[in-house]
């Protein structure tokens, strides 16, 4: 059971999270990226580090990437705007 407590540190079984600390920007594995394709077009994947996402061109979506996790649904991606 998680249990949380109204001070700055949240505990979640063995360790803590320091909700003081600056939050990192997510990465992206290189060796995952040259395996991961979009589900749609499976075409190739860039990584946008700004966004933390990875960006599908030919399908003109981009996936996003949540605790380091690729969230490679269709439904939870974004689609791109012209410019981009």
């Amino acid at each position: 059971m998680i249990f949380a407590r109204p001070t700055a540190h949240w505990t979640f079984g063995i360790g803590q999270l320091d909700m003081d600390k600056p939050v990192e920007k997510a990465t992206i594995d290189p060796k995952l990226l040259e395996l991961l394709v979009c589900p749609l077009s499976k075409g190739p994947l860039s990584w946008n580090a700004a966004t933390s996402e990875l960006v599908s061109k030919g399908a003109r979506l981009a996936y996003p990437v949540r605790d380091g996790i690729p969230i490679m649904l269709p439904s939870e991606a974004r689609r791109l705007a012209p410019e981009e």
